[in-house]
């Protein structure tokens, strides 16, 4: 291993060991039973947490992890040069993992060769401009660019810059006083730009989380916070950092930036794999998050599911979780988040084969539905923070002529998580007693028809995501007539006008694609409602062309011209 291979590991090293806990699990025997507690030890003060029977399995694993990691790492450090290792005990002083100098410079090596997301643009205005009373939150879920983010802008520094400026890893066991501590450090040293990853494993950060801003960035540090729990930051926006920082979630990842920044064209890839930096392409991370349905749902439960737990683990005495609980103190909660998200594709799954009329498969469907009922409450609770989490986002629809009806459809913002379950879900249909008497090749024709209306819903889903996010000023919605609809509609309130849309997963361009589209009823009560039609378009996968008074757009070319950022 070279030496910026070490250097490399080394951070990847202390980045997962932070994430994973520390400590100890004790049993306790009374009364007959035995009980286990998670036993920390917090300034030299020991504290023990109960552990429900479900989570002892995984919380062993984890710090068994943790262990072996550690000891790789100690390995590691070893193998430096005495100089380099000096450097390394230099920062023993501080109390939290804080990087400076030449060790900072290695963890930024790795990145060089990345091409930048376009939200970097708000971090370099805060780190170049001249905000100085406020903090900088960059939060999202795992694997959407926030830490190579930090590190293109700590490259982004000059020279000068660069030797001011440090990076203080969080870990589970530190304490709002530790960095509170090591700031006051820096700050004394002259040290001016602060990145601080993972902040909110602290226990008291959403408390004590003014002190950034209240005495620091007032003093004129620039202070990035930067993590996975985005409900906690949320949280702490509400309270302690309220009208004291400016916030970028990162989780949201459009088409284009999916082609520019990752290096993967076609809207097929993004439909299967969209959502997060990590699919490898030629100019980012190796690692397909959503290749397969397994990896889907580790995702759910790390990224989105421990989200949700590990907010609710800190903050549930402030009242932000109501319902949800007594299911935390059940170890139920990780279960039910699941079954929300799959109850969401479920119900997308079921709709693209009502709309196939393939009744066998319905009928497989509704008693799969009836066997994963989740309380609706939680249902509507958790949904709630899905959507605080940019996981979910309602997609409107109008009704014409009952102008008074109105509906929305649920959408999942990172489209591979979707895909990969809802393919998970046809295949196991598949599998079905009812369906062994079909041939293989039989089954295989049956399969690749929905995984293509699956595909055609999806970037449907997507063309209405991204124009809806690039369009903050006017209404995107989907309208519904009483036979037929209009895929999408852009209205613009201040023009009095609007454009009408038919999204197609297909090559072809086909007269009774747009038949709706040229409708006089349809077009009628449309202008009525919403002012001129100014553009009547179909979006597909072919070539650029216009027939009649009907634009065929590319959809790839239509999304790379939108602004989502």
């Amino acid at each position: 291993m070279d030496k910026k291979e070490l250097q490399r590991r080394i951070f990847e090293l202390e980045k997962e060991i932070a994430r994973l806990p520390g400590g100890s699990i004790a049993r306790k025997r009374i009364n007959g039973h035995d009980y286990y507690y998670h036993r920390v030890s917090i300034n030299g003060k020991r504290k023990e947490t109960y552990i429900n029977i479900e989570r002892l399995a995984g919380l062993r694993a984890e710090i068994e992890q943790r262990k072996r990691l550690q000891k790789e790492l100690r390995g590691l450090v070893d193998a430096f040069e005495p100089a380099k290792k000096k450097a390394i005990k230099e920062q023993l002083s501080y109390k939290t993992i804080v990087r400076t100098g030449e060790l900072l410079r290695a963890q930024i090596e790795a990145v060089r060769g990345y091409k930048k997301r376009e939200c970097i643009k708000e971090l370099r205005d805060y780190i170049f401009g001249d905000t100085s009373d406020k903090v900088f939150i960059l939060y999202g879920l795992r694997r959407t660019g926030k830490t190579t983010m930090i590190r293109q802008i700590l490259d982004e520094l000059s020279d000068e810059e660069f030797e001011r400026a440090a990076f203080i890893q969080v870990t589970s066991k530190d304490t709002l006083a530790d960095i509170d501590s090591d700031l006051n450090l820096l700050e004394i040293a002259g040290y001016t730009y602060v990145f601080i990853d993972e902040v909110t494993l602290m226990e008291d950060f959403v408390e004590g989380a003014a002190v950034f801003s209240d005495i620091y960035a007032s003093s004129g540090m620039k202070i990035v916070l930067s993590g996975t729990d985005s409900l906690g930051f949320a949280f702490s926006k509400g309270e302690q950092l309220f009208d004291r920082c400016i916030m970028l979630h990162t989780t949201f990842i459009s088409y284009r930036e999916f082609e520019e920044v990752l290096g993967i064209t076609g809207i097929d890839e993004y439909i299967r794999y969209g959502g997060t930096m990590s699919l490898g392409g030629v100019n980012y991370n190796e690692d397909a998050t959503f290749s397969n349905v397994k990896n889907a749902h580790e995702y759910v439960d790390s990224a989105i599911a421990g989200n949700i737990q590990h907010s609710l683990s800190l903050y549930q005495y402030g009242g932000h979780f109501r319902g949800l609980l007594d299911l935390h103190e059940r170890g139920e909660l990780t279960n039910v988040i699941n079954r929300v998200v799959e109850n969401i594709n479920h119900r997308f799954t079921k709709s693209v084969v009502e709309q196939l009329g393939m009744m066998k498969v319905l009928d497989i469907l509704n008693i799969e539905e009836q066997s994963v009922k989740v309380e609706e409450a939680h249902m509507v609770q958790i949904k709630e923070y899905l959507t605080l989490l940019d996981l979910v986002m309602d997609i409107d629809i109008a009704y014409l002529p009952e102008t008074g009806a109105k509906g929305s459809v649920t959408a999942v913002i990172q489209p591979g998580l979707r895909y990969a379950q809802a393919a998970a879900i046809v295949e196991n249909i598949l599998k079905d007693a009812g369906f062994s008497e079909l041939s293989i090749k039989e089954r295989k024709r049956i399969l690749d028809r929905l995984l293509s209306e699956i595909s055609g819903r999806l970037m449907e889903e997507i063309v209405l995501i991204e124009t809806k996010i690039a369009n903050p000023d006017k209404e995107v919605f989907k309208l519904q007539f009483a036979v037929g609809e209009f895929d999408m509609v852009v209205f613009d309130p201040e023009k009095l006008s609007c454009k009408i849309y038919e999204i197609k997963y297909s090559k072809e361009q086909v007269k009774d694609q747009y038949r709706h589209l040229l409708d006089p009823e349809k077009c009628r009560l449309t202008e009525h409602r919403y002012g001129d039609i100014t553009g009547r378009y179909v979006i597909y996968r072919g070539e650029k062309a216009a027939i009649d008074e009907i634009q065929y757009l590319n959809v790839e070319e239509y999304l790379k011209g939108l602004n989502c950022s």
